[in-house]
């Protein structure tokens, strides 16, 4: 991890989680290289922690090495995020393939737990449904399981979208100006403001003509979806644990979706809030995330 003028600024306990370097490698999947960062020793049980669209493995900064006490944890750049290659097509299996592959690769063991936000809850579902049998259990931060009318709305949205002309990501050629536009989406306040200059500062790549973003502007376009279960199918019939951890203020879905989960998840799955959080409730807060994961893995580990 780069020292920059900064992290001085930082509060001693981020300082502490930048100072925790952790192992950096890459796999190759389906020749696309995925780029991780793993913490903790091997031997303890395994998590793998999968960001959201168009962020990348620095949005769990300051939630890995606070795990790291009790657990075997890796973050990865999906497929076309952060430093990771990009694809001409996506699918939610290659995602899935993608999170298996790391996970041994980083050297989990057995049976490892699979946490993903936002999109990465999506990528998480396609991981329990494809390899839950593989797996100690799945939990899906602030993401929700789309009711079947809001499926197919989204299509026909996905259908409109489809036919407009592409966007080429914007470049900037001042990296000041770039760091200025950065902005958590959708747009929230942050208690805890350093994140954003963190996230800022790793967010960008050099090009030929300036600075633009760590992500493929295409993945949406190129992203298969035709194949995929019902999510609610995907959800009830998955062969390991699963639990939900909900942002309470969050603005990411409809309180259609959210009633939808709250009543598939019935008294089977666990499904909770935490308290004074937005959408990327990890920097919001930091420890009442990682105790909530810790607590449902440990308790999950030990049953």
């Amino acid at each position: 991890m780069k020292v920059n003028e900064k992290q001085g600024s930082y509060p001693k306990w981020f300082q502490d989680c930048l100072a925790m370097e952790g192992e950096t490698g890459t796999v190759e999947v389906e020749a696309c290289s995925i780029n991780f960062e793993a913490w903790g020793d091997v031997g303890k049980p395994g998590i793998v922690l999968i960001h959201g669209s168009n962020a990348h493995l620095e949005w769990w900064r300051g939630i890995a090495p606070l795990l790291s006490d009790q657990f075997r944890v890796v973050a990865m750049d999906s497929g076309g995020s952060g430093n990771s290659g990009w694809r001409k097509q996506y699918t939610s299996e290659l995602f899935a393939k993608e999170v298996m592959a790391v996970a041994s690769a980083a050297s989990l063991g057995k049976n490892p737990y699979i946490v993903g936000h936002s999109f990465g809850g999506m990528v998480t579902l396609e991981v329990g449904h494809l390899f839950g049998g593989q797996l100690g259990g799945i939990i899906m931060l602030d993401f929700t399981i789309t009711p079947p009318a809001e499926m197919e709305k989204m299509r026909e949205f996905r259908k409109q979208r489809l036919s407009e002309p592409a966007r080429p990501t914007k470049v900037y050629q001042d990296k000041a100006e770039a760091l200025g536009r950065f902005r958590l989406v959708p747009t929230q306040p942050c208690k805890n403001s350093f994140f954003v200059d963190y996230l800022s500062e790793h967010s960008l790549r050099e090009v030929n003509s300036g600075w633009t973003w760590k992500f493929d502007p295409d993945m949406f376009r190129n992203l298969s979806t035709e194949d995929l279960v019902q999510p609610t199918d995907k959800l009830l019939n998955l062969d390991c644990r699963s639990a939900f951890v909900l942002a309470e203020q969050s603005l990411d879905y409809s309180s259609d979706s959210l009633e939808h989960t709250k009543r598939i998840a019935g008294s089977g799955i666990p499904i909770f809030d935490v308290p004074g959080t937005y959408h990327h409730l990890m920097f919001d807060e930091p420890f009442a995330l990682t105790m909530a994961i810790k607590g449902l893995l440990t308790a999950w580990d030990q049953s």
